[in-house]
Formats: C-alpha cells, structure tokens, sequence
C-alpha cells in the first residue's frame, strides 16, 4: 500500500529551519520560525509562567480526562479575555483546541457542518497553513486584495473584493500583526468591514494569534470586538503560543459568538464532536498554566508587564532596522518596514533576493520576504540590516514598496 503513496510536499518553514540547522556558518541567522527570542537568542519561559507551573505542581492530583471542551476555567478565562464585557462573553461558547492550528481546523470544521464546500476568503498574501487547513476540511478558498503595489494597506482593493463576498461565505480576517506582512488595516477599515458584513450577510472569522504585541492588548483586541457587538455572529480562532510563550504546550481556543442560547449549544457540541474525531480532548497542561495566571491578580498583572516589556522588545528591534538601512543608503526600503507591527516584517526583497541573502549573508527568512523580527538578538540587527543591504545591490532582487 505504501508504494502507492505519491512524494508529499514538504512544508517550507520547516524544510528552511532543517536547511538553517545544516548550515556551519557560526554567523547565520534564523528569522524563519515564528518565535519569540530575548536578546540572548533564547525563547524563554515568561516569569508568570513559570509561577503558575509551581502552583499546579504543588496542587495537582490527578491526570483524569476533562471531556471534550477541555479546561473550562481556561475556555471561560478566554471569553473573557477576548471579549472584554460581560455582553460580549454571555454571546459566546468556547472550546480549548491544541494551539491556534487546531482551533482553525474545528472552526472550518464547523463551517463545513454548516454548509459544506463554503467559500472562505482569506488574504493575499495569506498565513502559509490558512488555505490548507480550509481546504483540508472540504471548503472552497478565495482570496481578497491586502496590500497594494508599494506595499500599503490596500483599504479600495479589499473592500472591493469583499463586496463579492455573498451571504453563507466567510471571511478569514487576522485580527492583529498580519502573518506574514506585518502591516494592519486602520480600525476605521475594520468598521467599514462590519457594515460590510451586515449588509451581504457574510460571516467574519478572525484568527488571534499576535495580540498583546502589536499596539497593546486592548487596541489589537479592538477590531474583534467591535466585531463581536455588531454582528450576531463571529468565529474566532486564539492562539496562547505567542502571547504566553507556550509554544510546544499547544494551547488555544475555538471560540464563537452567537445570536441564541441554543445556536450556542448546537455550536459546543458540533465542536465537541468535530474534536473527537480529530484528537479527542486537548492537552491540559498550557490551558491550566493560562487559567491560573488569568484568575490571579498579581500573575496576570506580571504577565501583563512581561508582554508589554516583549512588545517594546519587538518594537526597537523593527526600529533599529529602519534606522539601519537608512544609514546604509536604503530610505524606501526603510519606510516600507516601519509601516509594519508584530512579530513579522516582509523585507523588500523578492524570492531571488531571499535566497541571495541566505547564500551569501546566512540569514533565513522565507522565499515570501516574511522574516520574525522577534527573532533577532539586538546586536544583530546591524548584521541584518547589512545583509539586506547586500542583496539589494542586485537590481532583479528588491520588490517595490
């Protein structure tokens, strides 16, 4: 049977992290995997994090399954976080999933109960895993217009493009620090998105996985929101890895918001059993270290210090870029990046200038221009800037912007 099967695609962020690894170059740089990197080059444990870990160490006594909605604590604690008013979290279900992946696979799970083969629009460019996860469940993918030919936010052209989005589509919307851009739509956009929304009757369905480092946690978490009190539905998918630095605890939530009680129940259970078939229940071990620090007020004001302390890391880091390639003569492409939030920059560079990086500088970014500017020690960023600098200097190699 095995002989049978066709050579599979290998997936390219972790193909370019095994390139990376093979790599003897004591000077190379890997900016290819979504992390965040203190200046030391290490990803660490969050403090809150580890305290929370003590405390359940401490009170744990059984390993028992918690059913197929995994920690409810934890599910409650993310209404609320997400949400942020009592309104908002009475309108909504959630079911804790592993990581932000998996709660985009039960959400398009969902969207596939509820009318299968549905289009979902997602954007241009996309997060690399969004059209296979939404094709893997069955649906149909569309894509909508993000930015424009100088790399800005392209508000005529996504507009335009939604405009086609008919009633029963979905419209896959990140709702902070765009994977793999960097560069995010006024909220005033947002706004006409929802209108939007109402009036064709198509159904947002925002993916969470950056906020807190963006502009802060209540401003990335305002367009979701906003969307969430004027629409009567809204899918959203959360991550934990990034904010919470809980990476290989694979922690997430699927999380809907609904006009009735009974839609929501009909939505739990849906999930529920979308889970079963997929791996059952959740892992608890992330949920519980995020409901423990969400429920006690000194861990969650110390997790609160630690985002914003990374934000402002990710921040100078994007700075001192653009202050770099300044220096080095580079002005346009420098505005380009400063345009740009979150952990990602899409550096000027088209695929051949990526790889001429990679050859001659050491510094891997994907074929796309998506480098993790949190990925970077601060005393590298010279070393970064010179070796976009150096790619530059082949004219085939820059993309306008």
């Amino acid at each position: 049977m095995l002989e049978l099967l066709p050579a599979p695609p290998v997936d390219p962020l972790w193909d370019l992290a095994a390139e990376f690894a093979a790599d003897p170059r004591p000077e190379r740089l890997d900016l290819v995997l979504g992390v965040y990197r203190d200046p030391s080059g290490t990803t660490p444990v969050m403090a809150a994090v580890r305290e929370a870990e003590i405390q359940l160490a401490e009170r744990s006594g059984t390993k028992e399954y918690l059913g197929l909605s995994g920690n409810t604590a934890f599910n409650r604690a993310m209404r609320a976080l997400v949400l942020g008013s009592d309104e908002l979290t009475a309108r909504a279900t959630a079911v804790q999933t592993v990581a932000g992946t998996g709660a985009l696979r039960l959400l398009a799970d969902l969207v596939q109960q509820t009318r299968p083969g549905a289009t979902v629009w997602i954007s241009d460019p996309a997060y690399v895993n969004h059209r296979p996860i939404l094709e893997g469940a069955g649906l149909t993918v569309r894509t909508y217009r993000w930015l424009d030919a100088a790399a800005r936010p392209d508000t005529g052209g996504l507009l335009d493009d939604l405009r086609g989005a008919r009633r029963g589509d979905v419209v896959l919307l990140q709702g902070c620090c765009h994977n793999p851009t960097g560069v995010d739509h006024s909220f005033g956009t947002w706004e006409e998105l929802a209108a939007l929304s109402a009036a064709n009757g198509w159904v947002p369905f925002v993916d969470l996985a950056y906020h807190g480092l963006g502009d802060g946690l209540a401003a990335d978490l305002a367009p979701t929101r906003m969307l969430a009190e004027r629409l009567p539905e809204v899918l959203i998918a959360v991550s934990c890895s990034k904010n919470f630095g809980l990476y290989s605890d694979r922690t997430g939530c699927a999380l809907v918001v609904g006009s009735s009680h009974r839609t929501l129940r009909h939505v739990e259970t849906a999930l529920q059993n979308a889970a079963r078939t997929l791996y059952s229940m959740p892992p608890d071990h992330g949920a519980a270290i995020v409901a423990t620090i969400l429920e006690d007020e000194h861990l969650r004001t110390e997790w609160l210090a630690e985002l914003a302390a990374m934000r402002h890391r990710i921040t100078a880091n994007r700075t001192g870029l653009v202050d770099g390639l300044r220096a080095l003569g580079h002005e346009e492409e420098a505005r380009s990046l400063a345009r740009q939030k979150g952990m990602f920059s899409m550096l000027p560079l088209t695929a051949d200038g990526m790889r001429r990086m990679r050859r001659r500088s050491g510094i891997y970014g994907t074929t796309a221009g998506r480098v993790n500017i949190a990925g970077v020690p601060a005393d590298r960023i010279p070393f970064l800037a010179q070796g976009i600098a150096d790619a530059l200097r082949s004219p085939s190699v820059a993309r306008s912007g």
